[in-house]
């Protein structure tokens, strides 16, 4: 089926019925109340399965988020009206794309917006987990500091040390910059090698092997969508590789890390610490991860900006504007087979 014959459906009515399954920004629902149908979320809590069977059941477009997962059951048990689904986010791994796709369902997602929010806190926890920031700060507020000392409190610099990449995309690359410009040496494993111009500008280095960018790296970051073949990328014999002084970052998804071999080799020191935006069972975090002291945790803040909130909104709005014309959005997200 061509992407042509996706987008051809039947015309739609002037203000499409358009489903949000959570609050977004003030701005971004009052123009969609302007143009569309909308049923918003004004609660804000994320809807059960059943609400979204019920939704889907009816609208012409949804617009999920992260917090909803759209599998093949519940795309091929929606209603005949359904033909978009505007998912708010760059992320799509929680949508079966290929039953949309047989389904004639366009997907679109907002790619880019959040690029820059999600390197500036990547980077962000990776100097806090360098070094040690949260351990200071627990030890003013704790009462326990003693004073300064020229042993005390040691962390280790970020200049000259090797910060390795997993997943070169958009934000891996808009963090390479970051690293450049505070002198580290960076390496990246991506399914396909950068140009070679490219890789000049970031002063990035190929490594094909993850393995041995997992042994030789002082810092690892993770930015690889969730696969099955990413799906605990980071375990215990991965862990195992890394240096005793290294860290590892994840703003990607909390799938990609196993976390009870993560917790094991912070609390045994196996590595110096670790920096998570994400979590797998989220909004559950295990309290036993939580509590390793070396860990630096924060409740998915990625892409927690006003203004990347309301652009990643706006972006839908477009979307779903180009697709009540007749036209092919500029987001559309196509199965990796095509």
């Amino acid at each position: 089926m061509s992407a042509s014959n996706i987008t051809a459906r039947p015309p739609l009515p002037t203000r499409p019925s358009v489903v949000v399954t959570r609050r977004l920004a003030p701005a971004v629902e009052e123009r969609m109340r302007e143009l569309f149908d909308a049923d918003l979320n004004t609660p804000d809590t994320p809807l059960s399965r059943e609400e979204l069977r019920a939704a889907m059941a009816h609208c012409h477009v949804l617009v999920p988020t992260v917090t909803d997962t759209i599998d093949r059951d519940l795309i091929e048990s929606a209603g005949p009206n359904l033909g978009m689904i505007a998912n708010f986010g760059a992320g799509t791994e929680h949508i079966d794309l290929a039953a949309a796709r047989a389904r004639g369902i366009l997907v679109t997602n907002t790619p880019g917006v959040f690029t820059d929010d999600t390197a500036d806190l990547t980077f962000a926890l990776l100097i806090l987990t360098m070094r040690r920031f949260k351990a200071g700060a627990q030890t003013l507020q704790n009462g326990a500091w003693e004073g300064w000392g020229p042993t005390s409190m040691l962390g280790h610099s970020l200049s000259r040390k090797t910060l390795g990449i997993v997943g070169m995309g958009r934000i891996g690359q808009a963090v390479a910059h970051r690293a450049r410009a505070f002198g580290m040496n960076i390496v990246y494993h991506n399914r396909h090698r950068l140009p070679e111009a490219l890789e000049n500008m970031l002063s990035a280095s190929f490594e094909p092997d993850v393995e041995r960018l997992f042994a030789t790296s002082d810092a690892v970051s993770l930015h690889c969508p969730l696969t099955a073949a990413t799906h605990h990328l980071v375990d215990a014999e991965q862990i195992a590789r890394m240096k005793s002084t290294a860290c590892i970052i994840n703003t990607g998804r909390g799938g990609l890390i196993d976390e009870d071999a993560l917790v094991e080799a912070l609390e045994q020191e196996r590595i110096a610490g670790a920096g998570l935006d994400v979590f797998a069972h989220e909004p559950e975090v295990s309290p036993r991860l939580l509590a390793a002291p070396n860990l630096v945790a924060l409740p998915h803040l990625g892409s927690a900006t006003f203004e990347g909130r309301e652009t990643a909104g706006h972006k839908i709005i477009a979307n779903i504007r180009f697709w009540v014309d007749g036209h092919r959005p500029p987001d559309q997200v196509l199965p990796e087979s095509d």
